[in-house]
């Protein structure tokens, strides 16, 4: 029985591979591994991409996240407004800093923050808001902008599973003060290893990231903060600037596969046993994960048969962060944000990547559909 991986690394990298060893044979060859010319070119390329003016490398997107944050003043006694619905990073990055994530539930369509849901949480301690724009889609910036101006407060996106994602024909980067992504593997735009970057186009919230991603050195072994290290690898920085290039052409087969699951899914009769994703308005959806609402009670079931069937999936994310235990100390329980809470019972990411064929798309909605005609009746999607 033939397999279906969640993604499938090697596919994108065979046709790359002399490109990609050329790049990290120059970097090896040029002594310079840490900084340098490859990490300066890859944030200027990545911020020209971005449609922003300076890009900042670091180590992760956790760290592009944190280098925003302290960039920003953020710190003790301040409250930073996010949704529940995300990975752990978005809340672990403000705790990090002494201040406190307020949390804000989320659409039930998208996944991404309500922006009904953000005003009602503004504080005289809030000091910025932080949609995520999660599964490769941006959030719905338009109210946010304006929430935003009516209380002065920044907006960071945190973009790191939507690399070349479009709001209103802008790119994600382009949507707050500074913009935060990851380069995982797995990502729009990965290397093979941690490395992420942060892009503003405001040069002085750019010069203290820097600072900050180097334990705040200003000059050297001088230290006016306390940051960590934080900086990206020149032979990352050298991989991505030969993906960069292919991005977009990525993103375009990322689009056509998930069209080709929406098809498939609807021709097996799969409506209202799942729910497929949707692209909401005014958004350019890149697809990082392709995230299919399971009727309520057999999700679990559902990823059983697929470990039987040797199809790869994904739960982004099985326990909202408000219920975590580390974060208990915030003081909320079950029924705080009850969008996010549904999400965690019936999400299931399929398969997704560049790559995958009409054929192996054909084989996980076929094991769906012998899923479903094994399974007792089923409640619809929620």
């Amino acid at each position: 029985m033939t397999g279906v991986p969640l993604c499938d690394l090697q596919a994108q990298y065979r046709p790359l591979q002399s490109e990609i060893e050329r790049a990290v044979c120059r970097v090896l060859a040029s002594g310079q591994a840490i900084l340098g010319p490859e990490v300066a070119a890859l944030e200027k390329e990545v911020a020209s991409y971005c449609g922003a003016a300076y890009g900042v490398g670091c180590g992760s997107g956790t760290d592009a996240i944190s280098l925003a944050l302290h960039a920003l003043g953020i710190g003790a006694g301040d409250e930073v407004i996010i949704p529940p619905f995300t990975f752990f990073a978005t809340a672990g990055c403000v705790v990090r800093t002494g201040a406190t994530p307020v949390f804000a539930d989320i659409c039930p369509d998208t996944f991404n923050i309500d922006p009904e849901q953000i005003e009602r949480k503004i504080t005289p301690r809030t000091k910025a808001i932080m949609p995520v724009h999660l599964y490769g889609q941006c959030a719905d910036m338009k109210p946010i902008w304006e929430i935003a101006a009516k209380h002065g407060l920044p907006v960071i996106e945190d973009a790191a599973q939507a690399f070349g994602a479009e709001y209103q024909g802008k790119k994600a980067g382009s949507l707050g003060a500074i913009a935060c992504y990851s380069f995982y593997p797995t990502k729009n735009l990965g290397t093979y290893g941690d490395a992420g970057l942060s892009v503003t186009s405001d040069p002085e919230w750019t010069e203290r990231m820097q600072v900050y991603r180097l334990h705040g050195m200003k000059p050297k072994y001088h230290h006016q903060v306390v940051g960590w290290m934080g900086r990206i690898d020149a032979i990352h920085a050298a991989i991505l600037r030969v993906k960069l290039p292919h991005v977009d052409g990525w993103l375009q087969k990322r689009r056509n596969a998930a069209s080709r699951y929406d098809r498939l899914i609807s021709d097996a009769g799969l409506d209202g046993w799942i729910t497929r994703p949707v692209e909401a308005k005014d958004c350019f959806h890149t697809y990082n994960q392709y995230v299919v609402r399971v009727g309520e009670g057999h999700r679990d079931a559902l990823v059983k048969h697929f470990q039987a069937e040797k199809i790869g999936y994904e739960i982004y994310y099985p326990m909202p962060l408000h219920l975590q235990q580390c974060l208990k100390h915030l003081g909320y329980g079950h029924g705080d944000f009850p969008v996010s809470e549904a999400a965690t019972r019936c999400v299931l990411a399929l398969p997704m990547f560049p790559e995958i064929t009409l054929e192996q798309q054909t084989r996980v909605v076929e094991s769906i559909s012998a899923f479903r005609s094994q399974a007792t009746p089923m409640r619809r999607a929620a």
